[in-house]
């Protein structure tokens, strides 16, 4: 399961990834991977890992949201989720079409299917006792 203290809400930008990413590295059991809301904010994430000399994917995981463009051009490229984009907008176009129509479409759910792209952000999960090192030797108070 997941723990609550993990849960930090950065803004979806890459500053406030960057802060909350800070965050999460300052708990005493901090963990070995993030999930981001987006493959911008994981940048913000990449930039507060590389300052604590923490590697990706060696140190910690790092996995996005989006597959935009820089996903692939970070270093290392961004394992991220996929958003079926076009499927997306052909569905909102016609649900507007039918409210346009008239219809007045209640409690209408609709769930498309993502796709994980797996890139070079994640991992095996390091040791505890390997990861504990890790970051006591690394990490600048």
């Amino acid at each position: 399961g997941h723990r609550p203290e993990y849960v930090r809400y950065g803004g979806f930008s890459e500053a406030g990834a960057h802060r909350r990413m800070r965050e999460l590295l300052d708990l005493p059991e901090p963990p070995t991977a993030v999930f981001v809301c987006s493959d911008r904010m994981a940048l913000g994430a990449y930039q507060a890992l590389s300052e604590r000399k923490l590697r990706v994917p060696d140190d910690f995981s790092v996995v996005g949201f989006d597959d935009l463009p820089e996903s692939r051009w970070a270093t290392p490229a961004l394992t991220t989720v996929r958003q079926p984009l076009s499927e997306m907008a052909a569905t909102a176009l016609r649900l507007l079409v039918r409210m346009m129509a008239g219809e007045q479409p209640e409690g209408t759910r609709t769930e498309l299917s993502t796709r994980l792209v797996e890139r070079a952000s994640t991992g095996p999960v390091p040791s505890r006792r390997r990861a504990a090192e890790s970051l006591s030797g690394r990490l600048p108070r």
